[in-house]
């Protein structure tokens, strides 16, 4: 092995072959239920770590649908995600909590102000959006803010209010994770914009908007504008920028509460979530693992989206009625499992394997069982890309199974014949 005793270039070829390689591959399909993120919009992942980003990390209650998402993702990077629980509610500066799906929905109902809810509301449903603190202070009310040393400096009039004779049109905005759900630590701050525009028509150098709402809207990964303060000085924003703006006679700072987790969806939510990818001229998909549904789920998704579309795969995982594990020790384990698949149609379009696996929750520091359908329909993935479509996703190379303890239900011979 090479090395130096002086600065200087070493050449080392090193093996990256277990990292999931950065180029096309088959693309899968989930529908399930998250913590954060937007609801029935499908949004295209390619990692775990861009999985917890955008749709959080998993609980107790979701785990199975976190991780068949993730486990998907161990041996590919394209997989579309649409989040299925619309009963979770999102978390606002006042008065009762409201629904905001995602950003269609917010643009059709609420991007004109709705007075009623204060100023700001998280950005998607769910009860990480009440560990949400938002403060905002302009030239008025800078000083004494408790967030003043976040800044390079207070905010006044911007040089482009000032060309057209308007005045005191800047102002600073802070996120923080006031209870640490989002980073761990509490105070912790997520995001900050300096020197943003209380005038509608403001924009940057760059050309780009300046205008508060407008700025906040598309750039903030937590919040939506909802309304202008009612504080004292929040009366004429919105104006243009020959506007002499008032000021604020004390800093806004709203922690935002009444969000709602829906982390039990019903047979109808997810048909719901998942009828949406049976649109074949906007989603290009292939495989469609299914998480932990009952067998009415799932031959609803064989019937209505596979079978419609005729250019994909179902991968469910054999279950108890409720779609629950079966372990191997139940002494009903194959007559559950041979329920389970007896109640789904017999179709060219859909996989059962034999059931769930054990495997090592690193958010939670705990052990859990998860359906195997996220990793058949990877393994699938993968030698999709590392041979071709018609090759079996089987054998001791392309057929193993990542991050693995054990099977649940592990079937002896005796067993698979009755199942096959």
């Amino acid at each position: 092995m090479p090395f130096q005793l002086s600065p200087g270039v070493a050449v080392v070829e090193k093996d990256f072959t277990s990292i999931v390689p950065a180029v096309s591959s088959s693309a899968g399909a989930f529908a399930g239920v998250f913590q954060w993120g937007p609801v029935l919009e499908p949004i295209t992942i390619t990692s775990e770590n861009e999985l917890v980003s955008i749709f959080g990390k998993p609980t107790d209650s979701n785990f199975q649908s976190f991780f068949t998402a993730a486990n998907f993702l161990s041996y590919t990077n394209n997989l579309l995600v649409c989040r299925a629980d619309t009963a979770a509610t999102n978390a606002v500066s006042s008065g009762t909590s409201i629904k905001i799906k995602n950003n269609a929905e917010y643009l059709t109902s609420y991007s004109t102000g709705q007075g009623t809810v204060g100023e700001w509301a998280a950005r998607y449903p769910g009860a990480l959006g009440n560990s949400l603190r938002v403060s905002m202070a302009d030239a008025g009310s800078f000083t004494n803010w408790a967030y003043a040393d976040q800044f390079e400096r207070e905010p006044g009039t911007s040089s482009a209010a000032a060309a057209v004779g308007g005045g005191s049109d800047e102002m600073h905005v802070i996120i923080v994770d006031e209870d640490g759900l989002w980073s761990g630590t509490a105070g912790t701050i997520l995001e900050k914009y300096s020197f943003l525009s209380k005038a509608s028509d403001s924009k940057t150098f760059d050309g780009s908007n300046n205008y508060y709402k407008d700025a906040i809207n598309s750039k903030s990964k937590f919040i939506y504008w909802m309304d202008h303060t009612t504080i004292v000085g929040g009366t004429n924003w919105g104006s243009s920028l020959t506007t002499t703006f008032n000021n604020l006679t004390s800093a806004v700072t709203r922690s935002l509460t009444g969000g709602t987790d829906d982390l039990t969806a019903t047979a109808g939510e997810l048909q719901t979530a998942w009828i949406v990818f049976a649109d074949d001229s906007q989603y290009d998909i292939s495989l469609l693992p299914l998480g932990p549904v009952t067998a009415t789920v799932a031959a609803y998704v064989i019937n209505n989206v596979a079978e419609v579309r005729k250019d994909c795969v179902v991968f469910a995982s054999v279950a108890d009625s409720e779609g629950a594990v079966i372990l191997s020790s139940d002494a009903s384990a194959v007559t559950k499992a041979i329920s389970y698949r007896d109640a789904l149609p017999s179709t060219s379009y859909g996989v059962c394997d034999s059931g769930y696996k054990y495997q090592y929750d690193r958010y939670n520091d705990k052990y859990r069982y998860v359906p195997l359908n996220g990793d058949t329909a990877g393994t699938c993935a993968r030698t999709d890309y590392t041979n071709d479509p018609w090759f079996s996703p089987a054998g001791l190379n392309r057929g193993q199974i990542k991050n693995i303890v054990k099977l649940a239900f592990n079937p002896n011979k005796t067993q698979r014949d009755l199942l096959y």
